[in-house]
Parts: C-alpha cells; sequence; structure tokens
C-alpha cells in the first residue's frame, strides 16, 4: 500500500506553524509538503504566540533536499548556536537540552571532540554482541505473549536499555528513564503532560530534565573515583589537550543521549514496523533474503520513518544565500527532514517504501556536517538487529489497528501500536 499525498486546496491553507496541522491525517501532510517543494519551496511562515517566550519573527522552510543538505554543509551560515527549536528559548533552556546541538563552533567542535573519544564507531562496534543479547531477551520476553504493545515492549525497550548499559546504569533506572523521556519530548502530549497550561509544560520538562541529569552527575562522582569500562567512565575520563566535560556538559550530553538517542531509534522501529504491516510485498521479499537486504532495508526504514521532522539553523551573515534565496542575519531557516526525505528530484516513488532501494541518500540522521547525528552507527546497528531477531523468530509479527500517535510537529513519534503474532513464534507470514 503506497501513501498518496492529499495536497490542499492553495498554499494559504498550509501553516506549519499551527499545531492542528501535525493533527492531520498523514496523506495530508504529505501533501502540503509536496505542493511546497513544488510551488514555493522556501516559504515564510509567521510563529505562534508561546507565552512566557516573546514571539519569534517567523521562518523560511527549507523543504527541497538539496536546499536542505545546504544549509547543512555550511555552519558557518546557516548557525546551530541560537537554537534548533523553532521558539527562541533562553540560551541555558536550549544548552541543559540540547548539549552540543545548539552549539556552534568553536564550542560545538570542542565538545564534540571530547565526547567522540568515548564514542567512536571502533567502540561501538564492541557493544555488537551486546545489542544482539537485549534484542534475544526482548523477543524471549514476548513470545509467548502472542500480541504485545510493540513501541514499550520491543521499540523503546531495545535502545533505552543498550544506551543504560553502555553508560552502566542499572536496568533498576530503565523505567525512571523512559518517563522522563517521554515528559521532555513528549511535553505538548495529554498523556505526558496531562495539564497543557505553558507554565505545567515549561515545569514538566525542567523537572524531568533535572532528575535525568542529577541522576549521571552522581554516577559520574562514583566513576571519578573508581573508574569502569561504562561510557560514563569514558566520558569523566575523557580529555583533549588537557580538556574534559564538566559536570554540567556531562549531564547535558546525557540528557542529549537518552532524549535524542532514546526517542529517534525507537521511533524508527516502531515506524518499520508499520511499514513492513503496510507493505506485505516488501516483507516477502525481505524476509527471503534477510542478510543481504536489512542493510539497505534500514535506510529505508530511517528514510521511511524521518523520526525527527526538522531543526532550525539561524542566518548568521547578511547575504546568505540558498538556491538564489538571500537571506538576512538573524533570519531563521528551517530544515524539514521529512519533506526532504520524500522529495521527487531524489528519490524515485518516494512514497514507496522499497527495502532494497539504491541510491538512498536520506536526512534522517540529520544533513551533511558538523551537526550529523553522533549516534547514527549505533541507531543503524539496533535497528538492524532488532528487525533481524523479529523476523527470524515471530515472521508474522504485524501492527493491528490504528496506532497512537504523539502530539508533536518535532518528533514523528509514536506511543502506542497493538502488535500480534503467532504465540510461541513459527508463524509464518
Amino acid at each position: 500500500m503506497c501513501v498518496m499525498p492529499q495536497p490542499p486546496s492553495s498554499l494559504a491553507d498550509i501553516d506549519l506553524s499551527d499545531m492542528g496541522f501535525w493533527e492531520r491525517p498523514n496523506a495530508e501532510r504529505e501533501g502540503a509538503f509536496e505542493m511546497l517543494r513544488r510551488e514555493d519551496p522556501i516559504r515564510f511562515f509567521e510563529e505562534p504566540d508561546t507565552p512566557p517566550m516573546p514571539r519569534g519573527g517567523g521562518f523560511y522552510a527549507l523543504t527541497r533536499h538539496r536546499h536542505v543538505v545546504a544549509a547543512s554543509r555550511q555552519p558557518e551560515l546557516f548557525g546551530s548556536g541560537s537554537g534548533t527549536n523553532i521558539p527562541d528559548l533562553p540560551e541555558s533552556f536550549r544548552e541543559f537540552f540540547g548539549s552540543m546541538i545548539n552549539m556552534d563552533d568553536p564550542r560545538h567542535a570542542r565538545l564534540r571532540r571530547i565526547v567522540s573519544r568515548a564514542f567512536t564507531p571502533r567502540t561501538l562496534d564492541q557493544t555488537r554482541d551486546a545489542v544482539e543479547a537485549i534484542a534475544r531477551q526482548i523477543v524471549d520476553e514476548l513470545i509467548d505473549k502472542g500480541e504485545c504493545d510493540f513501541v514499550t515492549e520491543v521499540a523503546a525497550a531495545l535502545p533505552l536499555r543498550v544506551i543504560s548499559d553502555l553508560m552502566g546504569i542499572p536496568r533498576s533506572e530503565e523505567a525512571f528513564i523512559f518517563r522522563h523521556s517521554n515528559i521532555i519530548l513528549g511535553s505538548l502530549d495529554p498523556e505526558y503532560v496531562p495539564d497543557q497550561s505553558t507554565d505545567s509544560v515549561i515545569m514538566a520538562m525542567l523537572g524531568s530534565g533535572q532528575e535525568l541529569a542529577s541522576m549521571v552527575e552522581e554516577m559520574a562522582k562514583e566513576r571519578q573515583l573508581r573508574p569502569g569500562t561504562d561510557l560514563i567512565s569514558a566520558l569523566v575520563t575523557a580529555e583533549v589537550e588537557g580538556d574534559h566535560l564538566s559536570p554540567q556538559e556531562l549531564g547535558s550530553f546525557f540528557i542529549l543521549l537518552v532524549v535524542a538517542g532514546n526517542e529517534t531509534t525507537r521511533n524508527a522501529i516502531a515506524h518499520g514496523l508499520l511499514a513492513l504491516t503496510d507493505h506485505p510485498d516488501e516483507r516477502r521479499r525481505l524476509l527471503a533474503d534477510l542478510d543481504r537486504l536489512m542493510p539497505t532495508a534500514v535506510e529505508e526504514i530511517v528514510r521511511w520513518a524521518s523520526p525527527v521532522i526538522h531543526f532550525r539553523r539561524t542566518v548568521r551573515r547578511d547575504g546568505a544565500e540558498i538556491d538564489g534565496r538571500r537571506f538576512a542575519e538573524g533570519d531563521k531557516v528551517v530544515l524539514w527532514y521529512n519533506s526532504a526525505n520524500r522529495d521527487e528530484s531524489v528519490f524515485d516513488d518516494p512514497y514507496r517504501f522499497d527495502v532494497g532501494r539504491q541510491p538512498n541518500d536520506h536526512v534522517g540522521f540529520g544533513g551533511p556536517g558538523p551537526h550529523f547525528c553522533l549516534g547514527a552507527h549505533l541507531a543503524r546497528r539496533e535497528i538492524s538487529v532488532m528487525f533481524s531477531e523479529l523476523l527470524r523468530r515471530l515472521p508474522d509479527i504485524r501492527a493491528v489497528g490504528e496506532p497512537e500517535v504523539l502530539r508533536s510537529s518535532f518528533i514523528n513519534g509514536l506511543k502506542h501500536i497493538r502488535a500480534d503474532f503467532e504465540a510461541g513464534g513459527g508463524g509464518t507470514f
């Protein structure tokens, strides 16, 4: 089954700042972005009132793939230091929750150099057996049930356990981390923050952020005295030319890891099950040649899911331009990754889910440049291992009914998906 976009009557009907737009059916949202790419790919939008913060001056929406890539490759012109969310948040707030993704060089380069020492592909390759063991454990726990909430029991469980084990955090803290990461990235969803008044939303986010930061800062103090082999130990001892992370930087980076890392991988896996359910021919194709097709299937799942919908950049110099459009210093441009990943000029038949798609130059991990996702290597590993384990042991697992969608214009989140399969495994698709 293909997603058939349903474009609006006119550009005037599109308002990316309106939360109501993000509550429309997926086909209508895809149709709106298709129209933007075709008729006005760098369209200006007003910002809504978001008290107590001052109303922003509006933003330019970059909806074509080449425009998103161009802004990503030029951080000297399109910076992150003023924030990657559309609203203008206080500096302390955005750095507390965003760490280095809300920084420009040289501060970004400094922090990335330090944490990269503890987060290299070689280091993460050593986690392969651990990721496989966790995936097996997850399937062991649900195989006799015949059904599950795929998001909470599978898609969220894997990255949460992997990062917790990597950092040396006890499994007993799993529910604690899950709850607070949901509040931070799902703060506009009543399931996670029932009181949707602005003050309550802000206090809920700050409270959850402080809870997570305090936990890791306490653990960091212990590791400084008795370092181990975990990621927290590596981070507190990582040093570049005598420079190391402060306790506050460590706490902020941990929030980035457990929130951004868990949420994005969780949603890629969740959307992956939906895609394989909705496209049975592609599922059969993958099952018939799992080892060969899994690498390309993972890339297609990330493109299809586009777990992070957008990031903002701020123009740092008068006269900066993209494709002939000139901007002034201080202008906001927003990189719509979801739209770039459906760009007809880059992807043949972009609304078709294709587990063997090649080439697949998606921007599901962000565009090229210094802010490309540090955890992309681990995310690919987790998605590949989880689906390999599922499809080998529960080949008939499928989504049933409608998923519960996160209320957000920033994260393409799925909160709950009912999944059915033959209890004990061995079912056929």
